[in-house]
Order: C-alpha cells, then structure tokens, then sequence
C-alpha cells in the first residue's frame, strides 16, 4: 500500500512538474492579445544588466521573489524585509544567531518555505511550482544562471555583495538591482544613502588627525572562514580604514585573511588590539598555555584591548561591520567620538537596516559584546567555551 501511494505521488509531481514546464514553454510561444495603445504607452518594461552582466527584462516590478542563499537574502532584507519572500534557503534559520537580518526576521523566515540546499537553495522543481516572478542569486557563472533560469521559469539575478567589508560599490549596485527589480527603487536609494552617510562621519570625525598622532591599532582573531587565533589578521582591514587608524601589519601584500607569526607582533607591538568575539575562545586557550606571550604586550598591559562584534559569519555581516567601526573609533579617539555610545548606534543601524534593535539577541551568546578584554579577565578564563 505504502508503495503504492509512492509511486502515485511521484507520477502527480512529475505530472506538475510536466503542466508547470508546458505552460512556461507556452508562455514564452503563444501570441498575447493586442493591449489598448493607451496602456501601451504608459507600461514600460523594467530593464537592467545585473551582476554577472546579464540583460534582464521585467514586464513589472517583482511580487514573488526567492533569495537563494545568505548572500542574496541580507541585501534584500536590506531594501525589503521579509516583504514579498515565498522562499529562502535553510541557512537562513539554521545557525543564524550571528546574521541580524535573520535574527530580526526570524519569526517571519520560518513561516516561508526552504527550498532544500544548506547553504543555498537547489530544490529548483519546488521553485518551479513555487512561480516565482524572480530568483535572486549569487556566486556562480553567468551559464549556470542561465541554466537555472531554464529550470524555474522565472528570471535568474546575480547579485555580489562584493569584496570590501562595508561601503562597497558593488554592493551598492546590487542594492539598487534589487530596488529596480522590486519596484524599491526610492528605499534602495535611501539605504546607499544612509552607509554613505555612515562613511562620511566616520571620516569626517578623524580625518584631520594628524598622521603622527594616529592610533597604532591591530586586529586578531579575525573570523574567515573559522575562527583563527590572534595571528589571524588582515593588511587591508577596512575597519581601521574608516577611521583613519594606522593598521600595524603592513608588507605583507596580500588581501584577506593572513597567519602572522607571534614574533612579529611582538615587534609590532601595537597601541590598541581588537578580538573578534568568533574567535576570542582560541585566543583564551592559547593564553592559558603562553600567558608571558600576551603579559609582553604593550596593548594587554596598558589594558587597550577590546572586542569586537563577529561580523563574518556566512559572509559579510555589513552592518555588524559598520557598528564595529564605530565602536573601534570611540576606543581609540574617545574625543573624536564623545557623543556616540556604540551599542545605541549598533542598535540604529540595525533598525534602519533590517527592522529592529537586535544588539542584546546578537551579543547572548557572544560573551556580552562590546568590552574591554583585561588580562585578569584571562586569567579567570573569563571567554573559555567547552568544545561541541
């Protein structure tokens, strides 16, 4: 019997999938009725190239829309909150404590449907049936967004959040595909807007600072793919950049990620150093076996040590990332930044960003947030975390 039912419901499904295949085909052969030249001249289709330079034509701002991954869906939260979503992929609710947007739209992301894919979706015949009028994507060659446009009857949209941590112009020309694409052209306009405006105090507090009175500054721990100890930095942190800090790890000339070794920070010997939360269990484990390493330097011993908020974590979290600059100002040029306390500006950024206050629900499980890491916090094993 139960084999039976099986293979009854697998014949409906292929039948669907047949009927939901034909009329796609059919809709892309069959002649339409002639429109009143009135509503002709008024309708205009939406065309636009997105990120992997493809033409897309709309014959009208999208309603139906699927994100397929972390990637696509943070930057459309961005412009629409979960408005107008059937779908996402299962990443979107599971192991999101560290993405805001999932954390602010968690209640509404579990009502949608998750379209298969750990990472991404790749369920694409319940998309088909799903008759999405668009499938926001990311990561992958113009062929296979072609290919995946073939398979669900719906427009494929590269999207790129882009390389460069926060105020990226590639993320910006994808917050504006999603605007046009969605007929939000005016509140994608308003969110470049306001991280530009973000850039611009950032700089305009510190940019006048004169270069020898600058903050010696390092960041360890850094989260890229996993947590890394405190020789995880980068050369190029954008973070520092922001506020006009001088970033100590410099001839390295490699972006990303880089592996220092211990020596060398002990040569750098920075004035302030910042941990990321994602890591800062690794950094308590290596202190309990080397404390003479972190007791020799200048930062720990003058107490100018921090923490940071984790904002990697299925890639960029840009509004974490922008909430840490902020934070990382107010340490190291407390006069620059007096009027800002950096938990109110997290929690404005998030509002503005994703609909809701979300500090507190981020930093639960984070050691408590922004603060300052003292030596007698490790020697307390203060930030120890027992292994899954």
């Amino acid at each position: 019997m139960k084999s039976m039912l099986k293979k009854y419901l697998s014949l409906l499904l292929a039948v669907m999938l047949f009927m939901s295949l034909a009329a796609c085909g059919a809709n892309d052969k069959a002649e339409k009725p002639a429109e009143p030249v009135a509503q002709a001249e008024t309708e205009e289709k939406i065309v636009f190239t997105d990120m992997a330079g493809r033409e897309i034509t709309l014959e009208k701002p999208a309603t139906r829309a699927i994100a397929d991954s972390p990637n696509t869906l943070r930057l459309y939260t961005y412009v629409m909150g979960p408005e107008n979503l059937l779908g996402i992929s299962p990443r979107d609710v599971k192991g999101a404590r560290r993405m805001p947007y999932a954390i602010a739209n968690r209640e509404e992301f579990m009502k949608l449907k998750h379209f298969g894919g750990e990472y991404s979706v790749d369920n694409f015949e319940e998309v088909l049936l799903s008759e999405p009028d668009i499938f926001f994507s990311s990561s992958k060659e113009a062929a296979e967004y072609d290919k995946i446009q073939e398979k669900i009857c719906a427009p494929v949209v590269a999207l790129n959040q882009g390389g460069g941590v926060v105020f990226d112009p590639i993320l910006y020309q994808s917050i504006e595909i999603i605007g046009k694409a969605m007929g939000r052209e005016e509140r994608a306009q308003e969110v470049i807007d306001y991280m530009e405006g973000l850039k611009k105090d950032l700089n305009d507090r510190t940019k006048d600072i004169p270069e020898d009175e600058r903050a010696l500054v390092y960041a360890g721990g850094l989260a890229w793919n996993g947590p890394h100890g405190i020789e995880g930095t980068r050369e190029n942190y954008p973070l520092f950049d922001a506020v006009n800090a001088k970033n100590v790890v410099t001839g390295i000339n490699k972006d990303g990620l880089v592996e220092i070794d211990k020596e060398q920070l002990l040569e750098w010997d920075p004035e302030f150093i910042f941990i990321d939360l994602a890591s800062i269990d690794l950094i308590q484990n290596d202190f309990n076996q080397n404390p003479a390493f972190y007791k020799s330097l200048r930062a720990f011993k003058e107490g100018k040590v921090y923490a940071q908020l984790p904002f990697v974590w299925c890639n960029v979290n840009v509004d974490t990332a922008m909430a840490n600059a902020f934070y990382i100002g107010k340490i190291v040029y407390p006069d620059k930044f007096e009027d800002l306390d950096p938990i109110k500006k997290a929690n404005e950024i998030y509002k503005f960003l994703v609909g809701r206050e979300v500090y507190d629900e981020l930093v639960k499980d984070e050691f408590g947030g922004f603060q300052q890491v003292t030596l007698e916090d490790l020697e307390a094993n203060k930030f120890f975390k027992a292994a899954n």
